[in-house]
């Protein structure tokens, strides 16, 4: 651990560092790519005033995550690893998720490297650590207790979790070019530790959704020989089916900017379909190309629009709950409905698909979840830096709002209000 001290703290090239045996290779990250141009806002017309909706704070989500990572956090405080790791060896072996397809395992481990995350990500968060901040004494300290448990999965899937968490924290999002090169060597430096530590669990052996989704985030940092994309989620998402997320991740990583092609995606997009298809119907074709369409514009030029709305359905009709409702009302109405950028297949794929919004809302919305509509329209970036939770919410809120109030807009000029029940909206007279 001296040695990674000395690296990061003196800013000096990894190749130098004990955790580098090859070749660094370049870190591949997106390409510059046509922007996708959110619609301007409608001026107010109909009053959001006419619509009535529950909009609980925290939602029956958040509370469940919430509750786990708290254990988790918790549990490390009181330094019970034996303890924490079975807990997260159960939920990892019965795939336990949250009705917002959150896997339990997954919540746990960060839980319990959250105190060590939150203190780098602050340390780090003008780009540059203050002098004599203590950037090291977590990551240290967790690397102790791998040490400790050298054989056990769970703990190094931790370990190799916070290095990557780290790596990002020195990062950021921007543009390879755009960062600093003590950054970029610090990046690299965390993700090759946290490549060498899962080098010790071969996934052959273990039967674990946490592992292999550990093993897939490391392809950020992968050389172009180590990428074999597909065969890395495939084996993740055969491991828990009824995980969407990795589906989402494989639908972004098939895109050009990362590792694949566009015919890459559209085939391992209905590979996907097919190997889910008890679960999810046709959601599984929908779920890998969820945010690549989102976010790349040849991408959804390109799509089975049929095929994809066909999948909405078969999620909705498999999960029928509030978060499920609300995310692909979300989807639909903002992340894909608001944006546009003068290609004219994307666009008219976007118009159906932001169409379906509607029949999303009036069947099956009955609360409002203001942070997934935040998210939506910010392309569900997961490493959005989000400064005022409660402005972000309140954001998310308005978004809502102004656009389920315009699918009412013929009710409400008739002078009625929608008021939404446990059983959907209802139509009533003013």
């Amino acid at each position: 651990m001296k040695t990674l001290r000395s690296l990061l703290t003196k800013h000096i090239r990894p190749l130098e560092n004990r955790l580098r045996q090859r070749p660094e290779p370049e870190p591949v990250l997106p390409l510059r790519t046509t922007i996708l141009r959110r619609r301007p806002r409608a001026a107010a017309g109909t009053p959001t005033a006419m619509l009535s909706i529950a909009c609980p704070d925290p939602t029956a989500e958040e509370k469940i995550r919430d509750h786990y990572l708290n254990i988790g956090q918790r549990m490390v405080r009181q330094e019970d690893w034996d303890a924490l790791s079975e807990l997260i060896y159960q939920s990892d072996e019965k795939r336990e998720l949250t009705p917002g397809f959150m896997p339990v395992a997954e919540l746990l481990a960060y839980g319990a490297r959250a105190d060590v995350i939150m203190a780098a990500e602050h340390a780090l968060l003008d780009g540059k650590p203050a002098k004599g901040a203590p950037l090291l004494a977590g990551i240290e300290a967790l690397e102790h207790v791998l040490a400790e448990r050298p054989r056990d999965h769970i703990v190094g899937a931790i370990v190799a979790q916070a290095h990557m968490d780290i790596g990002w924290a020195w990062r950021g999002t921007g543009w390879d070019a755009e960062i600093p090169e003590r950054n970029r060597d610090a990046f690299a430096a965390h993700f090759d530790r946290a490549r060498d530590i899962v080098a010790a669990y071969p996934g052959k052996d273990y039967d674990s959704p946490l592992l292999a989704a550990t093993n897939c985030a490391l392809l950020a940092n992968a050389s172009q020989n180590e990428h074999r994309i597909a065969n890395h989620y495939e084996a993740l998402i055969d491991l828990n089916p009824a995980n969407p997320r990795s589906m989402r991740a494989l639908g972004n990583h098939m895109l050009p900017r990362w590792f694949g092609s566009y015919s890459g995606l559209e085939l391992e997009a209905r590979r996907t379909a097919s190997r889910t298809e008890k679960i999810w119907g046709a959601g599984g074709y929908t779920w890998v190309q969820f945010d690549a369409i989102a976010c790349d514009d040849q991408a959804c030029a390109n799509l089975d629009v049929g095929f994809f709305i066909e999948g909405l359905h078969d999620i909705l009709k498999r999960r029928p709950n509030a978060y499920t409702a609300n995310l692909l009302a979300a989807y639909c109405a903002n992340s894909v409905g608001q944006a546009f950028s003068g290609n004219d297949h994307a666009d008219q794929n976007r118009i159906q698909i932001a169409e379906c919004a509607h029949d999303i809302v009036r069947d099956h919305l009955t609360e409002l979840h203001p942070m997934i509509w935040a998210h939506a329209a910010q392309g569900f970036d997961n490493n959005l830096r989000v400064r005022s939770p409660a402005r972000f919410a309140a954001s998310g809120r308005e978004d809502a709002m102004r656009i389920i109030t315009s699918l009412f807009s013929r009710e409400i000029a008739q002078g009625h209000r929608i008021v939404f029940t446990d059983t959907g909206p209802q139509t009533i007279p003013a």
